[in-house]
């Protein structure tokens, strides 16, 4: 989800990272939120409402009188079907939009919470963090055409992946972040990582 909802890469960024230090100002809890889907994707949402809007008012009558015929089991399906998938279609589509992961430190512990509408649906309990544990790889599927024929015209076409962190143990793996810069996912990982090796010489 670190495409569309990237994290925060520096302290700076003061709505989306909570920093808590103890009296020698060493970083005792670290909490990072991800950003939300950019404002113009509220007018994609905009547009994509209107038109079932629209279409629930194109439906609603024939709908209402399927039901008063000799209707039969396939039809009641087919109604209260399509009913359901206009009730939950602006359901689903604000669930983007008030989709939220955060990344909570504590200590030398790291904990992954996904929430929607500010509830948590999914946490991974803490899991002990080391500068071994935290991995850069890049990502590529496959590449495109465009890289394989190796026109200069058409390298800007070039499919070139994208960087993911992830959490590496031997009991476990966990995708953390992805984006397209190498660079943002290496601030990330600095980030976690703040004051975490002076806490452990300490």
């Amino acid at each position: 989800m670190g495409l569309l909802y990237p994290f925060p890469v520096s302290l700076d960024e003061a709505d989306f990272v909570d920093c808590q230090r103890d009296p020698q100002e060493r970083v005792v809890r670290l909490t990072l939120k991800t950003y939300g889907l950019p404002y113009v994707f509220w007018l994609y949402a905009l547009a994509s409402l209107t038109v079932v809007f629209f279409l629930w008012l194109a439906v609603r009558a024939p709908l209402a009188k399927l039901l008063t015929l000799e209707s039969t089991a396939f039809d009641y399906f087919l109604v209260y079907g399509l009913q359901a998938l206009l009730a939950l279609s602006p359901l689903v589509l604000a669930g983007f939009f008030f989709y939220e992961k955060r990344l909570v430190r504590d200590g030398a512990q790291l904990e992954v919470e996904e929430r929607l509408f500010g509830l948590v649906f999914r946490r991974r309990r803490p899991v002990p963090l080391t500068p071994q544990t935290l991995v850069v790889r890049h990502h590529l599927d496959s590449p495109n055409v465009a890289r394989l024929q190796g026109e200069a015209e058409a390298r800007g076409f070039q499919n070139k992946g994208y960087f993911e962190l992830w959490y590496q143990s031997p009991q476990q793996q966990i995708l953390l972040d992805r984006h397209s810069r190498k660079a943002d996912v290496q601030a990330l990982r600095e980030l976690l990582l703040l004051g975490l090796e002076t806490s452990d010489r300490a």
